[in-house]
Protein backbone atom coordinates (compact mmCIF):
# COMPACT_ATOMS: atom_id res chain seq x y z
CA UNK A 1 0.00 0.00 0.00
CA UNK A 2 1.71 3.46 -0.59
CA UNK A 3 1.21 6.14 1.52
CA UNK A 4 -0.45 8.77 -0.66
CA UNK A 5 -3.94 7.27 -0.16
CA UNK A 6 -3.55 6.28 3.51
CA UNK A 7 -2.62 10.57 3.55
CA UNK A 8 -5.92 11.08 1.50
CA UNK A 9 -7.67 9.58 4.15
CA UNK A 10 -8.79 11.82 6.89
CA UNK A 11 -10.16 13.67 3.37
CA UNK A 12 -12.18 11.12 2.24
CA UNK A 13 -13.51 9.97 5.16
CA UNK A 14 -15.19 13.38 5.77
CA UNK A 15 -16.14 13.56 2.18
CA UNK A 16 -17.91 10.27 2.60
CA UNK A 17 -19.36 11.36 6.02
CA UNK A 18 -21.76 14.26 4.36
CA UNK A 19 -21.97 11.79 1.49
CA UNK A 20 -23.83 9.79 3.62
CA UNK A 21 -25.70 11.98 5.78
CA UNK A 22 -27.39 13.45 2.24
CA UNK A 23 -28.07 9.63 1.34
CA UNK A 24 -29.98 8.73 4.37
CA UNK A 25 -31.38 12.26 4.19
CA UNK A 26 -32.67 11.88 1.10
CA UNK A 27 -33.74 8.06 1.96
CA UNK A 28 -35.95 9.59 4.70
CA UNK A 29 -38.45 11.60 2.33
CA UNK A 30 -40.47 9.00 0.73
CA UNK A 31 -41.18 8.56 4.26
CA UNK A 32 -43.18 12.15 4.70
CA UNK A 33 -42.26 12.18 8.47
CA UNK A 34 -40.12 15.38 8.87
CA UNK A 35 -39.57 14.62 12.24
CA UNK A 36 -37.88 11.38 11.58
CA UNK A 37 -35.29 13.81 8.74
CA UNK A 38 -34.99 16.02 11.40
CA UNK A 39 -33.95 13.84 14.27
CA UNK A 40 -31.42 12.10 10.85
CA UNK A 41 -30.05 15.32 10.44
CA UNK A 42 -29.03 16.38 14.00
CA UNK A 43 -28.01 12.83 14.58
CA UNK A 44 -25.52 12.81 11.51
CA UNK A 45 -24.23 16.52 12.58
CA UNK A 46 -23.41 15.10 15.93
CA UNK A 47 -21.76 12.47 14.39
CA UNK A 48 -19.75 13.93 11.73
CA UNK A 49 -18.69 17.00 14.36
CA UNK A 50 -17.62 14.35 17.17
CA UNK A 51 -15.56 12.30 14.12
CA UNK A 52 -13.97 15.93 12.83
CA UNK A 53 -13.17 16.64 16.38
CA UNK A 54 -11.27 13.37 16.75
CA UNK A 55 -9.28 13.29 14.32
CA UNK A 56 -8.25 16.87 14.99
CA UNK A 57 -7.48 16.07 18.59
CA UNK A 58 -5.40 12.76 16.91
CA UNK A 59 -3.21 14.94 14.66
CA UNK A 60 -2.54 17.30 17.39
CA UNK A 61 -1.97 14.03 19.83
CA UNK A 62 0.80 12.47 16.85
CA UNK A 63 1.81 16.13 16.31
CA UNK A 64 3.20 16.32 20.02
CA UNK A 65 4.00 13.13 21.11
CA UNK A 66 4.91 12.53 25.11
CA UNK A 67 3.40 12.83 28.14
CA UNK A 68 1.99 16.62 27.68
CA UNK A 69 0.22 15.33 24.41
CA UNK A 70 -1.18 12.14 25.43
CA UNK A 71 -2.97 13.63 28.84
CA UNK A 72 -3.95 15.86 26.82
CA UNK A 73 -5.60 13.63 24.24
CA UNK A 74 -7.08 12.16 27.33
CA UNK A 75 -8.76 15.30 28.70
CA UNK A 76 -9.81 16.12 25.46
CA UNK A 77 -11.62 12.39 25.02
CA UNK A 78 -13.65 13.01 28.34
CA UNK A 79 -14.37 16.56 27.26
CA UNK A 80 -15.45 15.02 23.95
CA UNK A 81 -18.11 12.44 26.02
CA UNK A 82 -18.83 15.18 28.20
CA UNK A 83 -20.11 17.66 25.06
CA UNK A 84 -21.85 14.64 23.17
CA UNK A 85 -23.72 13.70 26.35
CA UNK A 86 -25.18 17.10 26.90
CA UNK A 87 -25.84 17.83 23.31
CA UNK A 88 -27.36 14.26 23.18
CA UNK A 89 -29.46 15.09 26.45
CA UNK A 90 -31.14 18.30 24.72
CA UNK A 91 -31.79 16.75 21.65
CA UNK A 92 -33.88 14.52 22.98
CA UNK A 93 -35.16 16.04 26.18
CA UNK A 94 -35.60 19.49 24.97
CA UNK A 95 -35.88 19.74 21.15
CA UNK A 96 -37.29 15.82 21.34
CA UNK A 97 -35.94 14.51 18.02
CA UNK A 98 -37.23 11.45 16.69
CA UNK A 99 -34.96 8.83 18.16
CA UNK A 100 -34.86 6.61 15.33
CA UNK A 101 -33.98 9.42 13.39
CA UNK A 102 -30.99 10.19 16.00
CA UNK A 103 -29.90 6.89 16.09
CA UNK A 104 -29.54 6.70 12.38
CA UNK A 105 -28.18 9.63 11.82
CA UNK A 106 -25.97 8.89 14.69
CA UNK A 107 -24.61 5.81 12.51
CA UNK A 108 -23.15 7.65 9.70
CA UNK A 109 -19.59 7.65 11.07
CA UNK A 110 -20.28 3.76 11.80
CA UNK A 111 -21.68 3.08 8.42
CA UNK A 112 -18.71 4.73 6.59
CA UNK A 113 -16.37 3.16 8.90
CA UNK A 114 -17.90 -0.57 7.82
CA UNK A 115 -17.99 0.81 3.82
CA UNK A 116 -13.74 1.66 4.35
CA UNK A 117 -13.37 -1.76 6.25
CA UNK A 118 -14.98 -3.83 3.17
CA UNK A 119 -12.87 -1.80 0.68
CA UNK A 120 -9.75 -2.58 1.90
CA UNK A 121 -10.68 -6.00 2.63
CA UNK A 122 -11.67 -6.78 -1.50
CA UNK A 123 -8.28 -4.67 -2.39
CA UNK A 124 -6.61 -7.41 -0.06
Amino acid sequence: MTTAPLEQLPATLNRRNWSILALLLLASLPFARPALTVGILAGGLVAVAGFAWMQRSLRRLLAEPGAGGRFRFQFGYLIRLVALAVCLGLLIAVVRVDPLGLIIGLSVVVINLLILTIERVLRA
